[in-house]
């Protein structure tokens, strides 16, 4: 067997991948409460049944996720996960990498993140900073104000988080579209191994 992802990565992944479903489908549901633009989401694809509801869930969710993603990105700072996995990275790698997988030539080594991989890893991280921080400006506008402003006032700040979560929806979609593809790296993300021959297989394509 072949370690693949360590247990504090496996736990944190599954704990974000809940409070990131829980986050954005009571989102939806306050979304349709007060649209921004001229569209609302099926009710069926919506958690909290209510407004009230809805931003019950949200909050709770937002705590998780919070709480989840500081303990990943400390680990990952302490620990070099984020270093050994994310970096290096350049825009010629993305540019190389986007072009091999768009001709179908693009290798893939479990437990080695391409250029692709890394770029999208990293964007949504950063898309989770911003959906958080933008959350808080339109939660609390008075009480955080100059975040608020930041954003350009609260109502540019409600646009900012709902792109925001439209990133992360992308990714979501993307990912999920990666596991069906490469279902081998569905398994070492649960167990946090590979079965040796199965990593050299995939390191030799």
């Amino acid at each position: 067997m072949t370690d693949i992802h360590p247990l504090v990565v496996r736990i944190t992944h599954w704990i974000n991948a809940l409070a990131m479903i829980l986050m954005i489908l009571s989102g939806w549901r306050i979304y349709n409460a007060s649209p921004i633009f001229d569209f609302r989401f099926p009710n069926a694809f919506t958690l909290g049944g209510w407004l009230g509801g809805a931003l019950a869930w949200h909050f709770a969710a937002m705590w998780l996720l919070v709480t989840n993603g500081l303990t990943y990105l400390a680990y990952g700072f302490i620990s070099g996960h984020l270093r050994r996995s994310f970096l290096p990275l350049s825009p010629r790698a993305v540019w190389e990498d986007t072009y091999a997988a768009l001709t179908l030539r693009l290798a893939h080594s479990l437990g080695r993140y391409n250029a692709v991989q890394k770029a999208l890893y990293i964007g949504v991280v950063l898309l989770g900073v911003l959906v958080v921080l933008s959350g808080l400006a339109i939660w609390k506008p008075v009480q955080f104000q100059i975040l608020t402003a930041l954003f350009g006032g609260y109502d540019f700040a409600r646009v900012v988080h709902f792109l925001a979560m439209s990133g992360i929806v992308l990714f979501v979609v993307v990912h999920l579209t990666l596991v069906a593809l490469v279902p081998s790296t569905l398994l070492p993300m649960i167990t946090g191994h590979a079965p040796s021959h199965a990593h050299g297989e995939e390191a030799q394509k």
